[in-house]
């Protein structure tokens, strides 16, 4: 995979998140991938239980997110990291703001890329606990 593809399916993913949209958020991940928050030393196992979970409570923690102002490096075919901006709204309107950097490794075996190790590095709270 080149440049562009891995960028796109990494803002096609986060763009999914920023929807509160379960399902195309899980179509990025393989069955079997592991979502690792590496500051809080947490691993969400698998895309249909760990992973649909985690997303799960994010979607009801907020009633809106919003990731944005990439900077995107590159390590072809496979690779790609993601420094961010996010910006967690709570329901009394509050704004948690983070920035975060989140480390894809993808798989093809199933004939389309889909991240199956995730490695997250956020600051402030684990909106994703």
């Amino acid at each position: 995979m080149d440049t562009d593809t891995l960028i796109c399916l990494v803002e096609r993913y986060f763009a999914a998140v920023d929807r509160m949209d379960l399902d195309g958020t899980l179509e990025c991940f393989t069955p079997g991938a592991t979502f690792t928050i590496a500051t809080y030393d947490t691993v969400h196992r698998g895309c249909d239980e760990g992973i649909r979970t985690m997303f799960e409570r994010l979607n009801a923690r907020y009633s809106k997110v919003w990731h944005g102002d990439f900077d995107h490096v590159v390590q072809p075919p496979l690779r790609i990291a993601s420094r961010f901006r996010v910006e967690n709204t709570l329901a009394d309107g509050s704004v948690r703001v983070k920035h975060n950097c989140n480390f894809f490794r993808l798989d093809v075996s199933g004939g389309q890329p889909r991240f199956d190790q995730v490695f997250v590095y956020m600051s402030g709270d684990n909106s994703l606990a």
